[in-house]
């Protein structure tokens, strides 16, 4: 089985005939095919009618010579009895059959009675003996043309009854024309046609000689398989990615478009049009004149997109531009995503370098045989969590990746004078399976509720957070001692590209224009939700929200009715 893959494999490694030289051939068999039928098919019909030619002057020949008054009455005085051969060779059949044949060049001329036998033949040992070819047809008083092979080889011979002085049939006149007569003939009409087929080759190899090369300036010398499959990448590639991508030739003409730039630019039909006479924003259209990749950002039908041009130029052909355009909403999505990840990684490397410094004190209190101290040490740090983070209950969240999440960002709410804390009432009962998303909304409403707190009217400026599972469902609830949402941003608060005139005005200090809007995107998926529970007061507490994740939770083996 090995010895026959290594063959395919090798098989496959072996470079295919470039499909420019494998049509050069096809086109130079198809001329060539063409010009040996056209040759063969010229040379029968040559053959054909220089037969009919030959045979009509055979029969024209044979004609004369049975209409010679000598040579029927010879015949006929004869009544069917054939003179020795010597007097045949010396008689006037024989004689005026012969000077007949030296004068047209025939064959042969063969004068035969009724009974077959011959009075005048080219060989005179022949004569008196009996014709090789059939005589029926002449003694019953039809001429015939005919090619036969006799004992002079083949020819194209004509056959006309000879009739007596009384008129009744008494022989037959056989002249005939050697085909080989006919086969120099033809060499002479074909030889012109030959050499027209020759140049008629010549040129349609040099016409697709120049055509191949005028197909590879076009397509900047790919062959028809390397087309094909940038063609079926272009198809996978271009409407499969979630980005806007134009392609503009030198004059800046669309060439392609895919599904999203029409989508997001609001295109209809745009492939073969200039992009000058697209409604585009300015920025996009000044791209094309800078040498950079630099990318802008412009506002279009209410979307903020981000806008880049990249030259292309393959050899020394220009071969125009590519426009890739994004909707900045994705962009700080992933963004919010990473900076999730970012915040969870470091604090889980915090985590291991205060273990690992925690461990190097017990190591020590054992090696000095401390063990009371060991044990009263590891007590303390049981009691105090795994880290010293400023979070209040940390106790309460038992999964690390929360735990550590939410010890980072309550250090970083302490730089900005808020304190986080953990709800009471938090239980989570199953270790987080999905903690990107689960981090990613967290952390989206924890950064919200700081600035709402540190923006907020309330001196007493905090955050708590509330986790309870709900079978695998996470369920985050979180507050702050902001001013609230207010009656107005209400409706709109989830919308995408939504923003408050200033962050004093809502508790989300959404100025970028995103998060609750991605927020709820996340937390829809696989079903769940987020809501605004209470919108808050100015003054007192602040705005509640409840996010409900479902499937982030690991439950443990054996657990039913999961989400």
């Amino acid at each position: 089985m090995e010895k026959r893959s290594g063959a395919s494999n090798d098989r496959r490694r072996q470079p295919r005939t470039a499909f420019s030289t494998r049509l050069l051939w096809q086109q130079i068999l198809v001329v060539l095919s063409v010009v040996l039928l056209a040759s063969g098919v010229s040379g029968w019909l040559s053959y054909q009618r220089l037969s009919a030619e030959i045979g009509a002057k055979a029969l024209a020949v044979a004609q004369s010579i049975s209409e010679d008054s000598s040579i029927r009455t010879a015949l006929s005085q004869a009544k069917g009895v054939i003179p020795a051969q010597p007097v045949l060779q010396g008689g006037i059949v024989q004689k005026i059959a012969e000077a007949a044949r030296e004068r047209t060049g025939a064959l042969f001329v063969v004068v035969a009675d009724r009974n077959g036998l011959r009075w005048a033949h080219p060989e005179e040992a022949e004569l008196g003996k009996h014709v090789t070819t059939s005589p029926e047809g002449p003694l019953s008083g039809q001429e015939i043309i005919e090619t036969e092979n006799g004992s002079l080889g083949s020819s194209v011979r004509a056959k006309v009854p000879l009739r007596g002085v009384d008129g009744g049939i008494v022989g037959e006149v056989s002249v005939g024309y050697s085909t080989q007569e006919v086969i120099d003939e033809i060499g002479e009409s074909v030889l012109p046609i030959l050499g027209v087929g020759a140049l008629s080759l010549l040129l349609g190899v040099l016409a697709t000689g120049a055509s191949l090369r005028n197909l590879r300036r076009r397509t900047r010398g790919l062959e028809l398989e390397e087309i094909s499959t940038l063609a079926q990448n272009q198809e996978s590639v271009l409407h499969g990615v979630d980005e806007g991508v134009l392609g503009l030739d030198a004059d800046h003409r669309i060439t392609v478009c895919n599904d999203k730039a029409r989508e997001l630019l609001s295109l209809d039909d745009p492939i073969g049009r200039l992009l000058e006479e697209l409604t585009l924003p300015e920025g996009v259209t000044e791209l094309l004149e800078q040498d950079s990749d630099q990318s802008v950002q412009v506002v279009f039908n209410e979307l903020v997109l981000l806008v880049n041009a990249l030259k292309v130029v393959r050899g020394n052909h220009d071969l125009g531009w590519v426009l890739m355009v994004r909707d900045r909403r994705s962009v700080q999505a992933l963004s919010r995503q990473l900076e999730a990840v970012s915040t969870l990684s470091s604090a889980l490397r915090a985590q291991r370098h205060e273990f690992a410094n925690r461990l190097h004190v017990v190591t020590g209190l054992v090696q000095l045989n401390q063990t009371d101290a060991a044990l009263d040490y590891l007590r303390e740090s049981l009691a105090t969590g795994p880290l010293n983070y400023p979070l209040e209950n940390s106790e309460l969240v038992t999964d690390t990746y929360l735990a550590a999440f939410l010890g980072a960002k309550s250090t970083q709410a302490a730089e900005r004078g808020v304190a986080l804390r953990v709800g009471s009432g938090t239980l989570v009962q199953y270790p987080v399976r999905d903690a990107q998303n689960a981090t990613a909304v967290l952390g989206n409403l924890v950064d919200n509720a700081i600035t709402a707190a540190v923006h907020g009217s309330n001196s007493e400026r905090w955050v708590e957070v509330e986790l309870l599972s709900d079978r695998a469902a996470l369920v985050v609830t979180v507050a702050d001692s902001g001013d609230g949402v207010r009656q107005a941003d209400q409706a709109e608060i989830f919308a995408e590209g939504f923003t408050t005139s200033n962050r004093q005005a809502s508790s989300t200090g959404r100025g970028e224009g995103i998060g609750l809007g991605l927020a709820r995107q996340l937390a829809r998926i696989d079903g769940g939700d987020l809501v605004l529970l209470e919108s808050g007061t100015l003054g007192g507490p602040g705005a509640v929200f409840m996010a409900r994740l479902k499937k982030v939770l690991e439950r443990t083996e054996g657990a039913e009715g999961d989400d």
